[in-house]
Formats: structure tokens, sequence, C-alpha cells
């Protein structure tokens, strides 16, 4: 029988990171809490106690320094971990050197001021779902489908359309659920919700938060549009410039992210491999947590789908006890 070969792995770059968040923090005058997604990682309900354990680790502080890279995820778990940043920070801050967008948007819409570099953007925040019940692409998975991409096949309908009284659903559910459509309209309120109650926490002008969501949530035409700073000041952020020191330092430190979060993939076969990539990272003064993803994917070829097995992903706890650094699993159920 021939053997399995060696596991890929990703570098564990606790004593590189720590390093950075040092000499952040003497910048800034403030705590420096850092949340990094990996491409295939996302804002997830996991986050919010992984948060609280770092959280717990570093104390209420009054000033907090949260350095936010990520394409988004839950908008739930968005409202709690603002919650958790309230609890124990007087002033927040949000530092977004590159990309902050959806979930991680309405992560930033909880803070005092958001300060954003040359490359920084943040995004609309209209809500998109995947449903049990969603349409099955070519590769056999379930695809999302969004408010804005339903109401404008409803408007093109409308428009193009020469008949009157046909009624555009009876075509719509040939190919569209009908409780898929009713469960993105629901979920869609819900986003605006979200966006005021985390505008809630600093900002006292109901009418201004109001204004806020409703523009994130229907005015662009493309869910990931990117907000600049310009524009963020525009609709009605407390958006400023990031000192350009501050901004180039993150930048390393999100190099180091990225190193740490390489893909980690090792191939046994054509329709087998590995898969060990580092998705989030949630990292504060002598304490790094990451979820590191540790599983066997089979392509099943009578399904058309990939599908998992041997599953021991789970987050992990690294910090440095005396003169060792110390990694174990942090456990989350």
């Amino acid at each position: 029988m021939k053997a399995k070969p060696k596991i890929n792995k990703p570098p564990i770059l606790f004593s590189e990171t720590q390093k950075i968040i040092t000499a952040v923090e003497k910048k800034l005058g403030a705590t420096f809490i850092a949340y990094w997604d990996g491409p295939n990682g996302s804002v997830c309900q996991d986050d919010v106690l992984t948060f609280y354990a770092l959280l717990r680790h570093l104390g209420p502080q009054r000033k907090l320094a949260l350095f936010i890279k990520s394409d988004g995820g839950t908008g739930m778990a968005s409202l709690r971990i603002v919650h958790l940043l309230r609890q124990y920070s007087e002033v927040l801050t949000v530092l977004v050197p590159l990309n902050c967008v959806s979930a991680a948007t309405m992560i930033a819409l909880g803070a005092d001021e958001i300060q954003m570099g040359p490359l920084a953007f943040l995004s609309a925040v209209d809500t998109s779902l995947t449903h049990d019940l969603s349409p099955i692409d070519n590769n056999n998975n379930r695809v999302s489908v969004s408010l804005d991409e339903l109401t404008r096949i409803i408007n093109l309908w409308s428009k193009e359309t020469d008949s009157e009284g046909v009624n555009p659903y009876s075509a719509i559910f040939n190919h569209i659920h009908p409780l898929v459509i009713g469960a993105v309209d629901r979920s869609s309120s819900l986003s605006i919700r979200l966006c005021k109650e985390i505008l809630s926490y600093h900002l006292s002008d109901k009418k201004r938060a109001g204004n806020i969501s409703k523009v994130l949530n229907s005015d662009y035409p493309w869910h990931s549009y990117p907000i600049t700073i310009k524009e963020g000041q525009r609709i009605g952020l407390n958006a400023t410039p990031l000192d350009q020191g501050i901004n180039d330092v993150l930048l390393e430190l999100n190099e180091v992210y990225s190193e740490m979060g390489q893909r980690a993939l090792t191939d046994y076969d054509e329709r087998n491999y590995h898969d060990n990539e580092i998705l989030n990272i949630i990292e504060g003064r002598g304490l790094q947590l990451f979820y590191q993803s540790d599983k066997d994917w089979h392509y099943r070829a009578e399904e058309r789908r990939w599908i998992s097995m041997n599953d021991n992903s789970s987050w992990r706890r690294v910090e440095k006890k005396g003169n060792q650094i110390i990694q174990r699993v942090f456990h989350i159920r």
C-alpha cells in the first residue's frame, strides 16, 4: 500500500506578529487587536467567543484600536463582536489598511472613528443568502441569492415585457424556490436593523443612523462596490486618513498573517487531498488565536461534489509561558 505523503503545514509566526503588535501599540498609545481573515475565512459566530477570550486576557481598556482585514461573513456575529468590544473599551477605533467588506464593514460601523489607508475600502452590506433550497451551480453547490438581484429581475421584466397582467414570479419560481425569495427579503430587513443597532453604540442621531443603514443596504449596484474614505465621509461615516507610518506597519503585519494563512494543501491523488489552511486570526498583546482547517477532501464523482472527511479542524491558542511558546487547542462548541 502506498504511504500517504507528509502533510503540508503553514508556519505559526507568533514571535514575529507580537513584535509588530508591540510596535503598533507604541505608535498608537492604545491597546491593539488584530482581526484577520484569509480568503476562505469569514466573520462567524465562533469569532465572538474567541474575541471574548482575548478581551478577557487584555482586560477593560480606555482606548482600543482594532485592525480589520476581512471579506465579510455573518452580520449577526458582527453585532455581537461590536457589543463585546464596546463593553471592554471606552473609545473604539477601527484601522482599515486593506479590504473591510460586508459583515466586516458592519463591525467598522461600531467604532467611534474609522481610519482608512490609501488601499482601504469598505463595501455595501446588502444581504445575499445561501438557502437549503437555493439553485445549484455546475459543481452541484448551492448558490447565493440577493434581494438586489431579484429586484432587478422584476424591474427588467416590467420594463421589457409587452404582456399586461403577466406575473413574473410564475417564471422566477421555476428557478428560485418561493421560500428562498421570502428568506432573502427577511434577511435584507435584518441587515438594515443590524446596521442601526451597531451604529447606536456611539451615534445618538437615529435619523443619521437610519440614512447610513439605508445607503449601505440599498444604494449600491454591487455588493462588493468599494467604498473609499471619500465615499465613506459622504454617506456620513466618521472616516479619517490612517497615519502613513501606522498603515505601513499594518501592511507588514498583513504580510506575516498572509504567510501564516497561505494555502496548505497536500495532494494524495486526483480525487483526494488534505487541507491544513489557517482561515481566521485574532490576536492581541501576549495571545494569538487562530482557526485552522485540518481535514481530508474526497471528490464523489457520482454526485459531482467534494465532501470532507476526518475533520479535526479547530481553534488554536498560542501564548508565551516563560521562555516557551505554547500552542494548544482552544475548544469551542
